[in-house]
């Protein structure tokens, strides 16, 4: 397929209605991937990372970085897709919680979503906004498609929460939230969902605090990030850099309130060994197989 075929598919998201549907367009890319690239250039400082540059259908641009050790490759792709739906079907029989089965539902998710960011950064610069709208839009869509699948009830909503000032309503304050889930039309659990915490981190710990400290709840807050780093250097040069702050993230930790859970795909080597980071962010399987049953209690 050209690229150009790939490019009107990323960018109508009517075409990502369903699972099948990610799944089949990831197909898509790793198949053009294959032998229609001008290079795959390797980052010079996590060796890890990699950037595809497209041909002129593509003006040259170079992609985002893509984690060679979670993106699968389409032959394992493939062979997974039916495993990962029977994942998702069979996730609370405690069979499923193996080694291989944890890395195949961050890897198969991360490869999905990181098709659709890379296709859409072959969009020419002028559309760079419009590409990240989409992108995130997607990743959004995704991760409610996959919660719905494991049978919690989950949408994205607008809350409204009255202030009251000597008891009586003043007025309401209105939170648009990524994900809400319920059991039995009570809302159990908040949730954010992002590509990445740049610019975004401190909210959701704000959000926590004034929703709880206006309804007088203690509700579970929670985020969801596909990654935290980016390109950085010149052609010839690239690197990444991360994106994430643990400063602030230790900050809003201590002095405001802890989230109740935060999940990476592509998680940071810092955040597995640094004092409080490892005790409040986790791999995404740790919430699909266990922490969500407990927000559903």
């Amino acid at each position: 397929m050209k690229l150009k075929k790939i490019l009107a598919k990323a960018t109508n998201k009517d075409n990502f209605l369903s699972i099948k549907d990610y799944a089949d367009f990831c197909m898509l890319y790793l198949e053009f991937i294959k032998n229609n690239l001008q290079a795959v250039i390797v980052s010079r400082n996590e060796n890890n990372y990699r950037f595809f540059q497209y041909k002129e259908d593509g003006t040259y641009n170079v992609t985002r970085p893509i984690n060679i050790n979670l993106m699968l490759s389409i032959e394992n792709f493939d062979t997974s897709r039916k495993l990962f739906s029977d994942l998702l079907k069979n996730i609370r029989d405690n069979s499923i919680d193996t080694k291989d089965n944890r890395e195949l539902i961050n890897n198969f998710i991360y490869t999905c979503q990181q098709s659709i960011g890379a296709a859409l950064d072959a969009l020419p610069a002028n559309r760079s906004n419009t590409a990240r709208k989409i992108n995130g839009d997607l990743f959004e869509r995704f991760i409610r498609l996959i919660i719905d699948k494991i049978g919690v009830d989950v949408a994205a909503a607008t809350i409204s929460v009255p202030v009251r000032i000597d008891g009586v309503i003043a007025f309401h304050m209105n939170y648009q939230h990524d994900l809400i889930i319920k059991v039995d039309e009570n809302t159990k659990a908040i949730g954010s969902v992002k590509t990445s915490s740049k610019d975004r981190l401190g909210k959701i710990f704000i959000d926590k605090f004034l929703y709880n400290r206006l309804t007088g709840s203690d509700t579970p807050h929670f985020a969801i990030f596909l990654n935290d780093v980016q390109r950085k250097g010149k052609e010839g040069k690239y690197g990444i850099n991360a994106t994430f702050l643990p400063g602030h993230f230790k900050g809003y930790t201590i002095k405001l309130n802890p989230l109740d859970g935060v999940y990476y795909f592509d998680i940071r080597p810092n955040m597995k060994v640094e004092d409080i980071l490892k005790d409040h962010i986790k791999t995404f399987d740790h919430f699909l197989l266990t922490d969500i049953w407990k927000f559903t209690e």
